[in-house]
């Protein structure tokens, strides 16, 4: 894959996929993963709360 071809798809995102992870507040990192609350939302995450505990992601300030 050529270098120019890599993380394309992000520049048609807001803000080029960045924001702050609603789980660990962490600010201007990239939100690319998906985790789902127990009430069936989802929520854009950071790649080091991908698999963070369900109670921790119920917990998130969206």
């Amino acid at each position: 894959m050529a270098k120019t071809k890599r993380g394309r798809a992000l520049w048609n995102t807001p803000s080029r996929g960045r924001g702050t992870c609603p789980v660990c507040s962490t600010k201007r990192i990239k939100l690319l993963y998906t985790a789902n609350k127990s009430d069936g939302t989802a929520l854009k995450v950071c790649k080091r709360c991908q698999n963070a505990d369900p109670a921790r992601v119920d917990a998130a300030v969206i």
